[in-house]
């Protein structure tokens, strides 16, 4: 059974960082291209990285760029993602996602991921 399990979130000030981890078991981790997506209350989800089951490259959406950072560790099965300058607007629920490095496709496209956590809070306070 594949399982995705995000930890990591609170509740920080503007200004603050926090680190996300999403821990896989059940499944191959080496052979999987990992991203983060949030929701925030009332808004759609959206992508916010990615980064290639080798580590060869990674993606940002624009307005996350230069503050947070995803990184994995395959001896571990766990991707991270390190968020600095955080803002208001960061407030979401951050879900940690999978899929095969074979699959394709565009990082940012939800609907090619074959597997979800179940995501963790976070609140960005003034």
């Amino acid at each position: 059974q594949v399982e995705l399990v995000e930890s990591g979130g609170g509740l920080v000030q503007a200004g603050g960082s926090l680190r996300l981890s999403c821990r896989v078991s059940g499944v191959a981790f080496s052979s999987l291209h990992m991203a983060w997506f949030r929701q925030a209350t009332g808004k759609e989800q959206e992508f916010v990285a990615a980064i290639e089951w080798n580590d060869s490259e990674t993606y940002y959406v624009d307005f996350v760029k230069g503050r947070f950072t995803i990184s994995r560790d395959n001896t571990e099965n766990t991707v991270f993602l390190q968020m600095t300058g955080l803002k208001r607007e960061d407030t979401a629920i951050y879900y940690c996602a999978a899929k095969n490095h074979a699959t394709g496709g565009e990082p940012s496209r939800t609907v090619l991921y074959h597997y979800w956590g179940r995501g963790t809070q976070v609140t960005i306070s003034s």
